[in-house]
């Protein structure tokens, strides 16, 4: 791997890391919305994530992380009698989100560590990086 390709997987990690907080806070957000309607309601959304290999040509091994897309949560929604809700159906019904608030509280915090310690590696990379160069002087 070449000296500066740290840069670029510790970058893509961020970004990946970065993407999974802006999805985690809207799922968290929308935890308590609902509707009148089962197909209208919000579900949790997750980033899926692959493998991103960088010049592979060149003989160069190094791989990052790129965002392949985010999918929807297939959980049914939870369902509540509440007649006197403006958004309820005829039934009387209405439809909250899946989002498990727990849940995305620990993909928070795990997103935010991955990001630090990604972070971490680019200051000490930074940091040898300049040492190194000052060695010359």
């Amino acid at each position: 791997m070449g000296l500066l390709k740290i840069f670029d997987v510790a970058g893509s990690a961020m970004a990946a890391q970065s993407m999974r907080l802006n999805i985690t806070a809207s799922n968290l957000a929308n935890a308590d919305s609902v509707s009148g309607d089962p197909r209208k309601v919000y579900r949790a959304r997750h980033p899926v994530f692959a493998v991103q290999a960088f010049d592979r040509d060149q003989g160069d091994t190094s791989t990052g992380v790129r965002m392949l897309g985010v999918v929807e949560s297939r959980g049914a929604p939870a369902v509540r009698y509440e007649p006197n809700n403006p958004l309820a159906d005829a039934q009387g019904r209405i439809y909250a989100s899946s989002v498990n608030s727990v849940e995305e509280m620990a993909n928070m915090l795990s997103a935010s560590r991955s990001y630090q310690s990604s972070l971490a590696v680019l200051e000490t990379s930074r940091d040898l990086i300049l040492r190194t160069l000052s060695l010359g002087r």
